[in-house]
C-alpha cells in the first residue's frame, strides 16, 4: 500500500519527459529553501561531476517558475554538479508546483535515492506538519512508510542540539539515537552520545550501557559512604571513564567498575595493570 501511494504521488508531481524538456541557463536557477538534505557528500558529488563532464546530464531536474528565474523542485544535486562541471545549461522541465509539493517531491525524491540523513528526514516531515498542516499518517501515505516509523523519526527532534549534530555528521547513526532517547535527562544524553563516539560503541553496546544508566541506585548504600569514600568514588569514576560504585557493609564492601565492550574491559585493565603484560 504504501509503495503504491508513493507511485501516484510521483506520477502525479513529477511530468513526463515527453511534456517538454528545455535548456534553461544554470545561472538562472536557483536552490529551494525547502530541500530537506543540508549536507552533501564531497565523494558521491566529485563522481557526479566526472559523470556530467563526460556524459552531460542525462536525467533533467524539475524546475518551477520564480520572480526571480526558476527553483529547483527536484535535482539540486545534479544542478550543483553542473555548475562545478563548468555547464552554462542544463535540460529541464518546468512546471508549475506548490509550496507543499515542492518539499514533498524534494523529500520523496531523496528517500528513494536514500540519501537523507534521519534528521533531515525529520525536519521535512515536522515541516510538511507545521506549515502545511499534513498528519503522521498523510506523510506516511506519500513517502510509503507505516505511521509509526514517521513517529519514530519525528522523535529525533527532541534530542538536544549536541546530539543532532552528531546524527548530522553521521557521527552516531539512527540506532544510537533511538537509544539515546530513552533517556530523559538532557546532559545524560549528551554525556552519552559522547562516549559513543569516543568508544566507538556499537548500537547493542550503546543500548547495554544505558540499561546500566537506568538501573536506580541504591539510595541508603550510597548515604552509608564517608565523604572522603565518595570524593575517591568521583575520583575512581573520572579515571576510568566509567561508572563505578562502592558498596559497603559493616566489616567489608565491593567496588564495582563497569565496562561496555571488550575493548573498554581492557582500556580499563590497562589502568590498573599498566606493567603488565
Amino acid at each position: 500500500m504504501g509503495k503504491q501511494a508513493l507511485g501516484r504521488g510521483l506520477e502525479a508531481l513529477i511530468p513526463s519527459p515527453e511534456s517538454g524538456v528545455v535548456e534553461i541557463d544554470v545561472a538562472e536557477i536557483k536552490s529551494s529553501p525547502r530541500q530537506p538534505r543540508k549536507k552533501f557528500s564531497e565523494e558521491r558529488m566529485e563522481e557526479l561531476v566526472a559523470s556530467i563532464r563526460e556524459k552531460g546530464v542525462i536525467q533533467p531536474i524539475l524546475l518551477r517558475r520564480i520572480s526571480s528565474g526558476y527553483q529547483i523542485v527536484v535535482g539540486e544535486r545534479r544542478w550543483r554538479a553542473a555548475l562545478k562541471a563548468g555547464l552554462e545549461k542544463i535540460p529541464a522541465l518546468v512546471k508549475e508546483v506548490s509550496d507543499r509539493e515542492t518539499l514533498e517531491l524534494a523529500l520523496i525524491e531523496n528517500l528513494q535515492r536514500e540519501d537523507l540523513n534521519p534528521l533531515e528526514e525529520a525536519g521535512a516531515y515536522r515541516q510538511l506538519m507545521e506549515e502545511f498542516g499534513l498528519t503522521q499518517e498523510e506523510i506516511a501515505a506519500r513517502v510509503g512508510k507505516d505511521r509509526s516509523t514517521v513517529t519514530n523519526i519525528l522523535r529525533l527532534l527532541r534530542l538536544p542540539p549536541f546530539v543532532q549534530d552528531q546524527i548530522l555528521q553521521a557521527k552516531i547513526s539512527l540506532g544510537h539515537a533511538r537509544a539515546i532517547l530513552s533517556l530523559e535527562n538532557e546532559q545524560e544524553q549528551i554525556r552519552v552520545c559522547k562516549r559513543i563516539i569516543s568508544r566507538e560503541l556499537s548500537v547493542r553496546q550503546t543500548e547495554q550501557l544505558i540499561r546500566s544508566l537506568k538501573r536506580k541506585p541504591v539510595e541508603k548504600e550510597r548515604l552509608k559512604l564517608p565523604s572522603f569514600v565518595e570524593n575517591v568514588l568521583e575520583e575512581l569514576q573520572r579515571i576510568f571513564g566509567t561508572r563505578v560504585r562502592i558498596r559497603e557493609g559493616k566489616r567489608k564492601g565491593i567496588i564495582e567498575i563497569e565496562y561496555y565492550s571488550p575493548e573498554e574491559r581492557d582500556r580499563i585493565l590497562e589502568k590498573l595493570l599498566p606493567y603488565h603484560h
